[in-house]
């Protein structure tokens, strides 16, 4: 009965955490990107201290969107249980935590932005800008497409959410890094997966609600 319990807990779980996380990276992101607009080609671009105040909120929300992540890899694994591929969901596990490990380090070059003698802040915008747009949007993509391909073997994704994750993992994999504000297509998608998730667990509580009653 404990674990039945546990079980029927995972959905919500997996609905916040991806509500939590797509909103963290989604305003980290925006700050980023606001702060410095110049992105990984603004090597001459000097940052005034609000921006550095920015560009420092953004860097506080990165851990916590990464945690929030990594709860939401968690619970969607959880709902696949003993059914799940193993090929598929190896590729699942490690493009979910290749992702966070870049999106830190991310993070950690982004920090030389915060340096108020600039000297090294070119280098890091660019390393930042790089691994944000190039490696960690790369490993979002092999995320969202083997979240899709396990939801729709699963039958647990309706299929216009599949599409979608088709059509988002494809556009970072193939045009992320040339395409500005792409990155949010992770987030977005993050968002909408998760509000499914809640939307659908409300909708089998009322269900179950009605057929007691």
């Amino acid at each position: 009965m404990e674990r039945k319990r546990e079980r029927l807990g995972t959905p919500r779980a997996a609905g916040i955490a991806g509500v939590v996380f797509a909103i963290l990276l989604g305003v980290a992101i925006v700050l980023l990107r606001t702060a410095l607009p110049g992105g990984a080609d603004g090597h001459h671009i000097t940052v005034d201290a609000a921006q550095r105040k920015t560009v420092q909120t953004a860097l506080g929300l990165l851990p916590y969107a990464g945690i929030a992540f990594l709860w939401f890899m968690g619970a969607l694994r959880e709902q696949a249980g003993e059914a799940e591929d193993r090929f598929v969901s190896t590729v699942f596990l490690g493009s979910g935590l290749v992702f966070v490990a870049t999106l830190f380090g991310c993070a950690a070059a982004a920090v030389t932005v915060l340096d108020e003698n600039q000297q090294d802040a070119p280098f890091g915008r660019h390393f930042a800008y790089t691994l944000l747009t190039t490696y960690a949007m790369r490993m979002a993509a092999v995320f969202i497409l083997t979240t899709s391909t396990i939801g729709r073997r699963l039958g647990v994704l309706p299929r216009p959410l599949v599409l979608l994750g088709f059509a988002a993992g494809l556009t970072l994999l193939l045009v992320g890094a040339s395409l500005p504000w792409s990155e949010l297509v992770f987030p977005a998608w993050a968002l909408i997966i998760g509000l499914d998730i809640l939307r659908g667990r409300r909708a089998s509580a009322a269900g179950r609600r009605t057929t007691s009653a």
